[in-house]
C-alpha cells in the first residue's frame, strides 16, 4: 500500500484503503480455498467480497472516480458477476472467479499506487464532501478503525 504521499491520511482514502485490504485478504483465502477445491468456500468468499465492494463501487464510482475523470469499473463488474448465492455448477467458474480476483487485485495496487495520489493532489474541498456524503449514504461494512 502506498504510504508516501499522505493520502492515507484522508478519511475517504482511509475507508476505501481499509476496504481494499479486506478484499485482498479475502482473495488470498479464495486462492487458498482453490488448492483445497473446496468450491462452497470460494463461493461464501466471493460473496464476502462482492459484500464489501459494493458501498466501496459507490464511492469510487460516484465520488472519486468522477472527480478524476478515471474508468474502471468494468473490472469491480467481474467479481460482481462471478459472486452469486452458493456454489455455481458450471465447472469453469472457479477458473472464471480466479481470473476475475487477479484482475481486481491488480486495480486495487493500480489505485492505491496511482489514483489515489493523484486524488490528493488534484481533487477540490467540494470532492471530498461529496465522497464523505456518498460513504454516509451507503455505508459500509467494516468496524470504525480504532
Amino acid at each position: 500500500m502506498c504510504e508516501y504521499c499522505g493520502c492515507q491520511a484522508l478519511a475517504p482514502i482511509s475507508e476505501l484503503t481499509r476496504e481494499h485490504d479486506v478484499v485482498l485478504s479475502l482473495v488470498r483465502e479464495v486462492r487458498v480455498a482453490r488448492d483445497k477445491g473446496d468450491g462452497p468456500r470460494m463461493a461464501e468468499l466471493a460473496s464476502r467480497i462482492a459484500a464489501v465492494l459494493g458501498p466501496h463501487t459507490e464511492v469510487e464510482e460516484r465520488g472519486l472516480f468522477p472527480a478524476l475523470a478515471a474508468d474502471f469499473p468494468d473490472q469491480i463488474a467481474a467479481v460482481l458477476g462471478e459472486a452469486s448465492p452458493g456454489l455455481p455448477e458450471d465447472p469453469a467458474w472457479p477458473d472464471r472467479l480466479t481470473a476475475a480476483l487477479a484482475i481486481l487485485r491488480a486495480h486495487i495496487h493500480k489505485e492505491q499506487d496511482g489514483v489515489f495520489p493523484a486524488a490528493l493532489a488534484g481533487l477540490r474541498t467540494a470532492d471530498w464532501d461529496a465522497m464523505e456524503n456518498i460513504r454516509a449514504r451507503v455505508g459500509s461494512l467494516l468496524p470504525s478503525p480504532a
